[in-house]
């Protein structure tokens, strides 16, 4: 699959299938950091969470640069994100593994809603006449 139709795909997230994968995601990242501790679910659980809000993010702020360009910037405001995110709840309370979890929550739910909100924007920008 390339990754202009992988990218759609995950942008267009209309039965919020991609978010709620996400959510399910971190709850694997959780239990494995917690109790399993498997090198490979680790990688392929943060991957997937990786590759999903990326793309929401990218499509959300970068919506009309290439593909590759619009997941790389998307990957940097990710990381940015969960940075500053983490950084709020290292200030509240030590940053352990239940607070890091909540972070990844904070951190899809974001993404998440900022994709929503700017796909309806860039809908409607579309849609006026020049």
């Amino acid at each position: 699959m390339q990754l202009s139709k992988l990218e759609t795909l995950i942008a267009q997230d209309s039965k919020l299938l991609f978010t709620l994968t996400s959510y399910v995601l971190i709850f694997m990242i959780y239990a494995n950091v917690s109790i399993l501790q498997s090198s490979i679910l680790g990688i392929v659980a943060s991957s997937l969470y990786v590759l999903i809000n990326a793309t929401f993010l990218g499509h959300a702020f970068f919506g009309k640069e290439a593909a590759f360009f619009r997941f790389m910037l998307g990957l940097l405001s990710l990381v940015m994100l969960i940075g500053f995110v983490a950084w709020l709840a290292l200030i509240i309370q030590n940053l352990n593994v239940t607070w890091f979890t909540l972070v990844l929550f904070v951190v899809a739910t974001l993404s998440s809603l900022l994709n929503r909100r700017m796909k309806d924007r860039n809908a409607n920008e579309s849609a006026k006449p020049n």
